[in-house]
């Protein structure tokens, strides 16, 4: 299975969104600081995941959801 999540940086309020196929892994990266891109956002908190089949159709959610429509979508889905 794959996944794609969505983090929250309670350092400055900002989302990352990202695809994986080993969730727990990923997080624990995204944790200790060795994922660039939000090493120094951190602490993080997981606000959203989804469940794909394919890595395929999780690569294209992650895209969807990193687009205006997409983050327009997740909002309404998080009710922020």
């Amino acid at each position: 299975m794959y996944f794609v999540y969505v983090l929250k940086s309670e350092k400055d309020d900002g989302w990352y969104i990202g695809s994986t196929e080993n969730f727990e892994n990923r997080l624990k990266f995204h944790s200790k600081g060795n994922v660039k891109s939000t090493k120094f956002r951190r602490p993080l908190k997981l606000i959203y995941t989804e469940e794909f089949k394919t890595r395929d159709l999780a690569e294209k959610a992650e895209r969807y959801y990193k687009s205006g429509a997409g983050r327009v979508k997740l909002k309404k889905l998080l009710k922020i």
